[in-house]
């Protein structure tokens, strides 16, 4: 469903205040589209004539016609995929997960991207991965196994003056890439810090929920891998394995000198015993 309501967007050029309208949509696809303009405007945070602003942007003579529309998409076809009878509630939050990874995978078609993003973070010395709040636990699993593969990784995962501290170190010892893992609720100071990063003439790869968060919205290049939204707590099993596929792609982008580091890493590990038999 989340899909269906994104697909209305796509192309469209919108300011800022218009983009955190289109996510607020796209993150409550299943009820935005019986919502009044100013209840939509509570959902994103700005104004009820932003929402209709908005509506016209998209080639709408107001609301109402961009809600018809909503209506639409959401009633094209079933949000989450068929529901088992007698499903428990964390079996149709699983079942979803799924069907988010099933459309995951149809949108990395093009792996062009990633492969992009893979070599600018591959070939940055040292590579900064900024992580703060509910971003925190994808990035240091990202930055633990990157660290195998490139000889300076640099985990940026609490804010604060340390942060921007950090990052001017970074960028002095050469850093000409920041992998930015930005998730819902966006924390305002890593939105800051790319905004830093940026400045400062670093190339970012953000690595967030949606083509329109505020993140994509400020990097160079938009990694966007859902969340579930199932539970109370947002599940993060799109974004880790999008994680993933970049440090795939960053060992496919060199491979002897990966191959090289990986066994030197075995040799350690095999000397220090840091693995039980």
């Amino acid at each position: 469903m989340a899909d269906r309501v994104l697909g209305l967007f796509e192309g469209a050029r919108l300011t800022p205040t218009q983009r955190r309208i289109a996510h607020a949509l796209v993150q409550h696809a299943a009820a935005t589209p019986f919502l009044s303009a100013a209840e939509v405007a509570e959902l994103a945070g700005v104004s009820q004539p932003s929402v209709t602003r908005f509506a016209v942007a998209l080639g709408h003579p107001g609301y109402p016609a961009l809600r018809r529309e909503l209506r639409e998409a959401v009633g094209a076809g079933p949000a989450d995929g068929p529901a088992e009878s007698g499903d428990s509630p964390a079996q149709r939050a699983l079942r979803a997960e799924g069907d988010t990874l099933y459309r995951l995978a149809d949108q990395l078609g093009d792996d062009s991207t990633i492969a992009a993003a893979a070599r600018l973070l591959a070939a940055s010395r040292p590579l900064p991965v900024l992580g703060l709040r509910a971003a925190g636990p994808v990035a240091t699993y990202f930055g633990y196994f990157a660290a195998k593969i490139h000889p300076d990784v640099r985990l940026l995962d609490e804010g604060g003056s340390r942060l921007t501290d950090r990052l001017d170190q970074a960028r002095a010892a050469g850093a000409g890439a920041m992998l930015a893992v930005v998730l819902p609720r966006y924390p305002r100071e890593a939105l800051d810090a790319i905004r830093e990063a940026s400045a400062a003439g670093l190339t970012v790869v953000a690595l967030t929920d949606s083509p329109v968060s505020p993140a994509a919205d400020l990097a160079d290049v938009a990694l966007p891998a859902p969340v579930g939204t199932r539970l109370v707590f947002d599940l993060h099993t799109g974004p880790m394995a999008v994680a993933m596929l970049l440090l795939q792609a960053m060992c496919d982008a060199a491979p002897e000198d990966v191959q090289r580091r990986l066994e030197e890493f075995e040799h350690v590990a095999s000397r220090r015993q840091i693995f039980a038999p």
